[in-house]
C-alpha cells in the first residue's frame, strides 16, 4: 500500500499525470493507493473554496473506480495521538496525512517538500527520497 497526499488525488483526478514523476505513477500503479480520511476532507474545502471544481466525493468514487484508491481504516483516534507528535507544522491537513502514513507504515506520495525536509517516508521521485521507497521494500 501507498498514501497520496491531496494535490496527487486532485492532480490524478483531472488527468494531469504529466505532473507526477514516471517513478511516482509505477507505485501507484503497483501497489494498493490509499488516502488518509482528512484528504477527503481537504478536497471538499478546496471545492468549498472554489480552488477545484468537484466536491470530494465523486472525485473519490471516481478515482476508487479507475485506480483502486480507498480510505484507510485506521482508527482516526490513534492517527491523532500520532499527529500530536507532527509539531513541525500548523497544517493539520499535512500533520493528519503524514500520521497516517506514519502509523501506516507505508510511504506518503507527496511533492510538498515541507514535508519531506520533516518526514523521512515521504516520496516524491527526485532521486532524494529512495531510502524511503527501500526501507518500505518498493
Amino acid at each position: 500500500m501507498i498514501y497520496l497526499d491531496t494535490h496527487v488525488v486532485v492532480w490524478l483526478y483531472a488527468g494531469r499525470t504529466d505532473l507526477i514523476p514516471p517513478v511516482v505513477r509505477s507505485l501507484i500503479d503497483h501497489h494498493d493507493p490509499l488516502i488518509s480520511p482528512i484528504v477527503a476532507l481537504e478536497l471538499q474545502y478546496l471545492h468549498e473554496a472554489a480552488k477545484t471544481t468537484e466536491p470530494a466525493e465523486p472525485v473519490l468514487q471516481a478515482l476508487a473506480r479507475e485506480i483502486g484508491l480507498q480510505r484507510c481504516a485506521l482508527s482516526f483516534a490513534t492517527v491523532i495521538e500520532v499527529a500530536l507528535q507532527e509539531t513541525w507544522t500548523r497544517d493539520p491537513f499535512d500533520r493528519i496525512a503524514v500520521a497516517q502514513s506514519r502509523l501506516g507504515g507505508a510511504p506518503l506520495l507527496t511533492k510538498d517538500r515541507h514535508i519531506h525536509d520533516h518526514f523521512d517516508g515521504a516520496v516524491w521521485g527526485d532521486g532524494e527520497d529512495n531510502d524511503a521507497v527501500e526501507q518500505a521494500g518498493f
